[in-house]
Order: structure tokens, then sequence, then C-alpha cells
């Protein structure tokens, strides 16, 4: 705590109590806010952490599968079969807001991906190209919705620490220094009305005293 460089007046004390109450309100609005973030973040994280097992179990047989292929067909033939996509997919991007914090919102038109169109023919092919080709368009959307979901979390992550610290900068500075600086100009203010009390109750005395003089 420290005292704020200020005139102990009465204006000013005026002033300091109106900066502490409008500071003490906005600490308890921040933590409310950081709070509530808090609690939808780790809602997202639990979904992203279920989101990303899933797309990763089904990258890594996909990539099995292109594993075994790449060992059975020549390079130039497997580079020719994958060089189109098999799927294409129309998104609509947009925001969203999550206590003041703008967010992407990913909407996939799901009439486009309701063919996977294999560019290449059978003959020439191995069964396990088809199957990580398919696999990969499966996935697609859950790769769409990992990516919106895991942009929103460091979006919120990096809000919920701009927040955590205002909150402790009220918490342990400002709104401390306010009501140390508050309590010393009251002490201050009732020192000097002491102070004025005493010579007034001084002068009344000495006036008193000379109205008796001159009486005798």
């Amino acid at each position: 705590m420290a005292l704020m460089n200020v005139n102990p007046t009465r204006m000013e004390l005026t002033r300091l109590k109106k900066r502490l109450r409008t500071a003490t309100r906005g600490h308890k609005l921040l933590k409310d806010k950081r709070d509530e973030m808090m609690r939808q973040f780790v809602l997202l994280i639990r979904e992203n952490a279920r989101l990303r097992e899933e797309v990763e179990k089904a990258l890594s047989a996909a990539l099995g599968e292109f594993s075994m292929t790449s060992a059975v067909m020549e390079p130039a033939m497997l580079e020719e079969a994958v060089l189109y996509p098999a799927r294409t997919v129309d998104l609509t991007i947009g925001s969203a807001n999550i206590m003041s914090v703008d967010v992407p919102r990913i909407s996939v038109d799901e009439e486009t991906l309701s063919e996977t169109r294999l560019s290449y023919g059978f003959a020439q092919t191995s069964a396990q190209l088809d199957g990580a080709i398919q696999r990969l368009s499966d996935i697609l959307p859950d790769m769409i919705k990992l990516a919106e979901i895991e942009k929103t979390c460091n979006l919120l992550a990096d809000e919920i620490e701009k927040t955590r610290r205002r909150v402790n900068a009220l918490e342990y500075v400002m709104i401390p220094d306010l009501q140390e600086t508050i309590r010393y100009i009251t002490m201050k203010l009732d020192e000097n009305e002491r102070g004025a009390l005493t010579r007034l109750m001084k002068v009344k005395s000495m006036i008193a005293e000379r109205n008796g003089q001159n009486a005798g």
C-alpha cells in the first residue's frame, strides 16, 4: 500500500471515495466476468480434448493406410491419384461474442459434404488409398470444428489473463492505495479539526478572561 500524492482536503476526500466505490464495483464485475469466462473455457477445453482425440485417431489410421499404399504404388502414380481433391466444402465464416470476446464461428454447408469424388481409376490404385481418402473426407467436418474451438480457446485464454491482471491490479494495488489515502486524509482532517477547535476554545477563554478583567 502507498499513499497517493494528493492534498488532504475534503474535496479530495470526496473524490477519492467516489473512485473507491467505482473501483470496488469494477473489481466485482471483472471477477464475475473472469469466473464466467473460466467456466466456458473449461467446457470448451473438454470438448476440444474429446474432438482432438477423435481427429488424431482417424488421422493416424489414414496415415497408416497411406503408408501401406506408398509401399505398393509407384510415387508418380500415387501423386497423380491424389492430385485433385476428393471433397470440397463451402464454409461460412462469422463471429460470436463470449463475454465481450469476439470468437470465430465456422458453418459448413452440409450439401457440399454429401459426396466424395475419387479422381482416379480403381484398376491402378490400391484399396488402402480408397480407405485413406474416405477417412480424411469423413473427418473434414470435425477438423473444421476443431479449428474453430481451438481458436476460441486461445482467444478466451488471452482475455482471461488480461482480466486476471486487471483484477489483481484493482485488488492488490488501486483499492488498498485508495483506502490508505482515504484513511490518511480523514485522520489529517480530524487532526486539523481538533486543532481548530482547540484554538477556538483558547480564543474564547482569552476573550472571557479579558472581559472579566475589564469588568473588574
